[in-house]
């Protein structure tokens, strides 16, 4: 299913879709698809050895949690293919980029598009921070700063077992603001755990602002490397810098790549709310109505029709 089209055409696809998504329901996570769509397109569509997905492209409801009374429940982790041992395995570790996930796995051919239309919908699988039975999550992750560790530990099992599969992490940068997410390098450092390979959206903002604002955390490569990881720092819009980074060696360690990117790339507008970010709701119609023309011209797509 891989390279059916290229990575920067799933890139821009992934980001109409957010944006015909945020426009129609007054509200979305515009600039996690700024920052992280070359990522998700370049880890579906080039970097992850996946199977066919094994969950319908339709995603059912939400069938409950696990339980001896339900013997059908699966996580979303389907829509990635099997968990076998030849394939990689991804964690999303940043819940709340799930739209931008979500709009991946349709961009790849992972997903029905009628799938976005269930998005935070009572009763629906595909929630608005990413849960464990829903596309595309294996895990729960709505706790920032747990997604390193549970990749390291699935990576450490796969390793003491042979599997060439890799355990791949996508992170956000407000993770390293959580103990655990250092922990957890140190530990795979420690066990060598270097079937763990990481790539983390440095876009700078989080969800109470920029993120400076809320705890400066300095040089992360340096900190990276002094923790046990191979660290290399890259625009995390240039997909051939991608390429080029998951392969540096890095024997005995985890690899760390941290995508320094613009939570207004492709749609300069957004520019007007920063640092406040997180999700884009509009103020008023006006704004919206603004949004919706500006934003359709960059990404060459007509203005969305909606709902006044």
């Amino acid at each position: 299913m891989q390279n059916e089209r290229t990575t920067e055409d799933v890139a821009l696809g992934l980001r109409r879709r957010v944006f015909e998504h945020t426009i129609r329901n007054n509200g979305g996570y515009l600039s996690q698809a700024c920052s992280a769509a070359e990522q998700l397109a370049w880890l579906y569509n080039e970097e992850l050895k996946l199977g066919d997905p094994t969950l319908p492209m339709i995603p059912k409801p939400f069938e409950g949690v696990p339980a001896p009374t339900n013997p059908g429940y699966h996580t979303g982790a389907g829509y990635n293919g099997p968990a076998a041992p030849e394939y990689d395995r991804l964690f999303i570790a940043p819940a709340h980029y799930a739209l931008v996930a979500y709009a991946t796995l349709i961009e790849v051919g992972r997903m029905a598009p009628e799938g976005l239309e269930m998005f935070n919908k009572d009763g629906s699988s595909v929630e608005m921070i990413g849960a464990e039975h829903s596309p595309g999550m294996e895990v729960h992750n709505g706790t920032l700063g747990i997604g390193l560790s549970t990749g390291a530990g699935l990576a450490y099992g796969r390793k003491l077992r042979g599997e060439p599969g890799r355990t791949w992490v996508f992170m956000s940068d407000g993770e390293v603001q959580e103990g655990q997410t250092w922990e957890a390098v140190a530990a795979a450092q420690f066990h060598g755990i270097d079937n763990l390979c990481a790539i983390m959206d440095v876009n700078d903002q989080q969800c109470d602002g920029a993120m400076d604002s809320v705890m400066e955390v300095g040089d992360i490569r340096r900190k990276f490397i002094e923790f046990g990881a191979t660290c290399v720092e890259i625009d995390g819009h240039d997909i051939q810098a991608m390429r080029d980074a998951a392969k540096e060696p890095h024997d005995g360690k985890p690899l760390i790549i941290l995508a320094r990117t613009s939570p207004y790339q492709t749609m300069p507008i957004l520019e007007e709310r920063f640092p406040r970010l997180h999700y884009v709701r509009f103020k008023s119609p006006d704004e919206r109505a603004r949004f919706n023309t500006s934003i359709a011209a960059d990404l060459g797509v007509d203005p969305v029709e909606y709902a006044h």
